[in-house]
């Protein structure tokens, strides 16, 4: 029951820290410690419950092994889903009723509305439904996708962050210029290249390479972020990544190059 009780503890300082971080109010946090129960039986945890997150378990066979698990106790209307980056199709195979299967992705930082409800091949329309009003009785914005590798979120994101890294890495424009292009041109709040500092470069580069292997070249690191963190520049945590940053703010650019302009020439030169 000790590590149960360390469980709890863990929680309510991640909840603190949300709330330092201005990410949840007050109010939130007390009620979601009101709520919070510990204990080290899976029948006690699972038995009654309607919605059953699995958020510990992300290789497909192991998971297949914990469905069967949790399909002993559960009610027969439970849903069951996992919340990671998981092949909820190939999980599902281990339930005797995998039409009960379903998958939720929270984003991160948590305080982000968005969760993707994971719909597999064996999901049934009414455990679709069930799992869309339940995000969205927990105060989140639900968005259904198919199973597939990845997050649509994070592959979306991910691909505008690497073109606008080939960008700089090829020369066509400097790190402020793509962000700039970005924000100006298409009202986003922050440009990628800010964003990918924000996230953490090490992380990016773990991310994209898990969905090469997934998805193909297209995520392939471009050269220049494998540079920057083997250089130990990951961004805002380090406090140098494709800006430097202070109090948590972009100051200047760290990567640089050449002048985008036409070099000099004389009064002789042909092309005057």
């Amino acid at each position: 029951m000790a590590a149960a009780m360390d469980g709890i503890d863990t929680v309510e300082q991640r909840l603190d820290d949300a709330v330092d971080a201005g990410e949840l109010q007050p109010g939130t946090r007390v009620t979601a410690v009101e709520n919070l129960e510990a204990t080290t039986g899976l029948d006690a945890a699972v038995t009654d419950a309607g919605v059953v997150l699995e958020t510990t378990t992300v290789e497909s066979t192991a998971l297949q092994e914990r469905f069967a698990e949790i399909e002993e106790y559960a009610d027969r209307e439970a849903l069951v889903a996992p919340t990671g980056d998981v092949g909820v199709t190939a999980a599902a195979a281990g339930l005797r009723h995998p039409d009960r299967a379903v998958g939720l992705r929270f984003q991160d930082p948590l305080a982000r509305p968005l969760v993707e409800v994971v719909v597999a091949e064996q999901t049934s329309r009414e455990t679709r439904e069930r799992a869309t009003e339940f995000v969205d009785g927990i105060g989140r914005s639900p968005v259904v996708v198919r199973d597939a590798p990845g997050a649509v979120a994070t592959r979306t994101i991910l691909a505008l962050e690497v073109e606008a890294m080939r960008v700089v890495d090829e020369g066509v424009a400097g790190v402020e210029a793509v962000d700039d292009a970005m924000e100006l041109g298409h009202d986003h709040p922050a440009g990628p290249l800010e964003n990918a500092d924000r996230a953490g470069l090490g992380q990016r580069l773990e991310t994209l390479e898990h969905l090469r292997e997934r998805l193909g070249e297209r995520f392939d690191p471009p050269d220049l972020l494998r540079d920057l963190v083997a250089e130990g520049n990951t961004g805002l945590a380090s406090g140098e990544g494709f800006y430097v940053w202070e109090d948590d703010r972009p100051v200047e650019p760290a990567v640089s190059i050449p002048e985008v302009s036409r070099p000099e020439s004389g009064p002789d030169d042909p092309s005057h």
